[in-house]
């Protein structure tokens, strides 16, 4: 490569389309075959959830700005506030979408790139906190 061409982004660096592809299909089979896990999904159709989180993952590391173009501007959060995301989903979906990653056996710099953004992107989504049940049998 030259100095006068761009340098390779991060969506075609990992194979674009087809690697976002993958991980979201796997991540959403995943998550079909977990009836709680699944229960939080509003829509019947698991289909109309994969296909945002893929335009959106395709956008975000580099790729077409599909996603933007027919939702607006992404605001995680607002669109994840209705839902009551505690520790245990985010476990959940850091998971799931830990299988989908590994299974695309991308080299470790763009894997452990991607992960980390994974981590942060689910705690942010967290927004309720568990409240423990009271321990029985104790007396204060």
């Amino acid at each position: 490569m030259t100095a006068e061409q761009d340098p390779e982004n991060f969506y075609d660096a990992v194979g674009g389309a087809p690697t976002f592809e993958k991980l979201t299909a796997r991540f959403y089979e995943q998550v079909a075959a977990d009836a709680e896990f699944r229960a939080l999904y509003p829509e019947a159709d698991l289909g109309p959830a994969e296909e945002r989180l893929q335009l959106f993952l395709k956008q975000y590391w580099g790729g077409p700005t599909t996603y933007s173009e027919q939702r607006g501007h992404p605001r995680l959060r607002m669109r994840h506030a209705p839902f009551v995301i505690t520790h245990k989903e985010r476990d959940t979906w850091l998971r799931y979408m830990k299988v989908a990653l590994d299974e695309l056996g991308l080299p470790a710099e763009y894997h452990d790139e991607m992960w980390e953004y994974f981590e942060r992107a689910a705690d942010v989504m967290v927004n309720t906190i568990e409240t423990p049940e009271p321990r029985k049998g104790l007396t204060l």
